[in-house]
């Protein structure tokens, strides 16, 4: 249950860059449910329109590729044009997939990054003077990746490492504006298209599980719940910050060394 009054964002307007799917449709539900006028954005024009009318409460759905800078920031001022500056914008747009450094080729290292790293920046970049100042909350959808270097993940651990950077300089650069920059770290989380991939079987679950200090994949909308929070008015002296919500997992292997094989 959610401890957030209803109503909490009446009155904003939220943008949420990748939220046609998954964790990121999660919070711009959530963001709807507690009073939010919410826009979606995906490069799919079709699915930001089944997001949108998923989402209810007046959504509004908009196609563009994040790594199009021109693209993503007419997005921008289409909902700024329709409904004032934005006070919470999220970029959670990533691309993802298992590949050892030496089999990687060059293109596929530079989808990552573009996706994740320069999407964000043009998220942030392009919204920077549409956004309600003071008081707007900009969020990036990071991950555990950004701080522990993980095997078969170079191009995402670059890639979220970076996202982080840019989450601390924007706070430091953007908060004497009264504009906030934060990060959102999710752990595994269940019913998302990353999990299904690494977690195909009941075997690898309980695998994956056991090292988790809370012993359970997280769910989307305690992801939703985090971000709901740093945008929040609870937040308002939190800037710079990279919210970890992820069981515990980040902490490493949480099985008694004891019992281990």
């Amino acid at each position: 249950m959610s401890a957030f009054r209803d109503g909490l964002l009446e009155g904003r307007t939220a943008f949420i860059a990748g939220g046609t799917s998954g964790i990121n449709l999660g919070i711009a539900k959530r963001m709807a449910e507690l009073g939010a006028r919410v826009a979606v954005a995906g490069r799919d024009p079709e699915k930001a329109r089944r997001a949108a009318a998923e989402i209810g409460r007046g959504a509004a759905g908009y196609s563009c590729d994040v790594r199009d800078y021109a693209a993503t920031r007419a997005a921008m001022e289409q909902i700024h044009a329709a409904w004032g500056p934005m006070h919470i914008v999220v970029s959670g747009a990533a691309g993802n997939f298992l590949a050892p450094a030496a089999g990687l080729s060059a293109n596929g290292f530079k989808t990552v990054v573009d996706i994740d790293l320069l999407g964000t920046f043009n998220v942030f970049r392009g919204c920077y003077d549409l956004i309600a100042k003071p008081g707007a909350s900009l969020i990036a959808i990071t991950a555990g990746q950004a701080v522990n270097p993980t095997m078969l993940q170079i191009h995402a651990c670059a890639a979220k490492a970076g996202v982080n950077q840019v989450v601390r300089v924007l706070a430091m650069e953007w908060g004497p504006e009264g504009v906030r920059v934060n990060g959102v770290s999710p752990g595994p989380i269940a019913g998302t298209e990353g999990m299904a991939r690494l977690a195909p079987n009941e075997a690898v679950t309980k695998a994956i599980t056991g090292r988790i200090a809370l012993r359970r994949f997280g769910e989307i909308d305690e992801i939703a719940e985090s971000a709901v929070f740093l945008c929040s008015d609870s937040a308002a002296y939190i800037t710079g910050t990279i919210l970890e919500c992820d069981g515990g997992s980040q902490l490493g292997d949480a099985r008694n060394p004891m019992e281990r094989a």
